[in-house]
């Protein structure tokens, strides 16, 4: 199968000819339809977050079961599926207390000593990213890192879901349990910041204000629900969110990955408010409240993945797209080959679009 490699962290994907194994007893084998390219994979491949190489990136994706190991009880040959980088054990401490999203999913991994998931020809071991690796032309995954969804769900919407769509909006319904009439600032908008923007309007925010420096962004913000639209590279973007909110926020989502976007976050909380953080900050740094803000009552909490439960939130948004209030098309804003992907990360560093997609033939 053809596969994206990165060979060393700060070079270009490598094009590359990989063998998949066989699915093990609880192995799912997928034929990619779609992956997304997600800044989260630009910290791997840019080399601001450590990985071992070679390995192939990609966590955001959808496709076709193609076969199932011997123990496999939740998805079955033909099934479309979405994977997710949270693949649960079931039985850790975090599992069995509705934290799916926090599972390290150390057994959901081949044990050390077993044959590699991906290789060379020659049988070189290439690693997998985050349990999926998904800009492959195949997937092989373990069957809690992925759910069966209904087949007239498009796949190349479908891939936003994997992860853009599930820490956007798994934020807002998970992590924030918006009441509805509050109030909601989302600090970048990108996939996951546009998410944010378009489940709070799903659970009826009653004031819904975006920041993003992009004018086009901000376009895309205002038709995903955004009641107001910010530059926060203006002088003084959070005072006038204060001022519009007569107070400020109830919730900021920070969905950048910036120290600034995160202290923007906590600058334009009301009392009681509470910044949720999903983008990934550089390792060394680190977002905090001073004495007054603890005096008023404000929080600061991380919500990886949206603190998801993929298996019951998947299936909804795929229910909430079909049913015309979940628009992943205003996100999708670029389909690409797989020959393209460095092309696309480029123009995801800078910033440009919402969304592209890597979609395979077949």
């Amino acid at each position: 199968m053809k596969a994206a490699v990165l060979e060393q962290a700060g070079q270009p994907l490598v094009i590359a000819d990989l063998v998949v194994d066989q699915p093990g007893p609880h192995e799912v084998l997928i034929r990619t339809a779609a992956c997304g390219l997600c800044h989260s994979d630009l910290h791997f491949i840019d080399g601001s977050y450590r990985t071992p190489v070679p390995i192939v990136p990609g966590h955001e994706a959808a496709g076709v079961v193609e076969a199932v190991g011997s123990e496999v009880r939740r998805v079955r040959k033909g099934d479309p599926v979405v994977t997710c980088i949270s693949a649960f054990c079931g039985t850790c401490e975090y599992c069995v207390t509705g934290r799916l999203a926090l599972c390290s999913g150390g057994p959901t991994r081949r044990a050390k000593g077993a044959a590699p998931r991906l290789a060379r020809p020659d049988g070189t071991p290439v690693q997998q990213m985050l349990n999926v690796s998904g800009l492959a032309e195949t997937m092989l995954v373990h069957e809690n890192a992925c759910v069966a969804i209904r087949p007239d769900m498009p796949l190349d919407r479908a891939a936003l879901l994997g992860c853009a769509v599930t820490t956007g909006a798994g934020a807002v319904f998970n992590a924030c349990k918006l009441t509805p009439g509050e109030t909601v600032a989302v600090i970048g908008c990108g996939g996951v910041g546009l998410s944010a923007i378009n489940a709070a309007r799903i659970a009826g925010a009653g004031r819904i204000l975006a920041a993003d420096p992009s004018p086009e962004k901000r376009a895309l913000a205002a038709r995903l629900g955004a009641t107001d639209v910010i530059d926060p590279a203006e002088d003084g973007a959070a005072g006038a969110i204060v001022e519009m909110t007569r107070g400020g926020v109830d919730h900021a989502i920070e969905a950048v990955g910036q120290a600034t976007s995160a202290r923007m976050a906590v600058g334009v909380l009301k009392r009681g408010g509470t910044a949720t953080v999903l983008g990934m900050l550089p390792p060394d740094q680190q977002v905090g409240l001073s004495a007054m803000d603890l005096l008023q009552g404000k929080r600061v909490q991380g919500a990886l993945m949206g603190m998801n439960r993929f298996p019951v939130d998947l299936p909804r948004l795929v229910d909430f797209y079909l049913a015309g209030v979940l628009d992943l098309d205003a996100m999708l804003t670029d389909r690409i080959a797989l020959d393209e992907v460095n092309a696309g990360f480029d123009r995801l560093r800078q910033g440009e679009g919402a969304r592209s997609v890597v979609v395979f033939p077949g």
